[in-house]
């Protein structure tokens, strides 16, 4: 693990390589966050997570799912490549001056039930299903998520 230090200076040197997760229940809505980290803290965003130096992509994704929605022992292969994306954030996750994030992400569609208990609260303030419409219409969903559905 880098200390904040070091994770600072790599946020300010070079992209990070993140997965994010598109959940999808049966009706078709779409979960979502509200972010208590930043960068697009106090948006809504699809969960997700960084990829780790020397993590395989199948390890980094079932540990995403685990630690973003709190399921254990979900597989890539249950998922569905949804593209690869950029996200460019101002700010960075202490706030320091001058420092954008970089984020290529990758995104991955799941379906789950609506029913199933999800979330990391350590993550997320609260979370909610919303349609694809829906997410569209608000002002407090990120753009970086609503390009998922445009």
């Amino acid at each position: 693990m880098l200390s904040p230090t070091e994770f600072l200076d790599v946020v300010r040197l070079a992209p990070l390589v993140s997965i994010d997760l598109i959940v999808v229940d049966a009706s078709g809505r779409v979960l979502l966050g509200q972010r208590r980290n930043r960068p697009a803290r106090g948006t809504w965003f699809v969960p997700g997570g960084r990829i780790r130096k020397g993590e395989l992509l199948d390890a980094a994704f079932t540990r995403v799912v685990e630690t973003e929605l709190g399921i254990a022992g979900v597989a890539r292969s249950a998922a569905r490549f949804h593209g690869v994306f950029e996200h460019l954030y101002d700010d960075n996750f202490v706030a320091e001056n001058g420092i954008g994030t970089h984020y290529v992400v990758l995104a991955y569609s799941l379906e789950l039930d609506s029913t199933s208990p999800v979330g990391r609260f350590d993550q997320h303030s609260q979370y909610a299903w919303l349609t694809p419409e829906e997410l569209l219409a608000r002002d407090d969903v990120h753009e970086n998520t609503k390009i998922y559905f445009r």
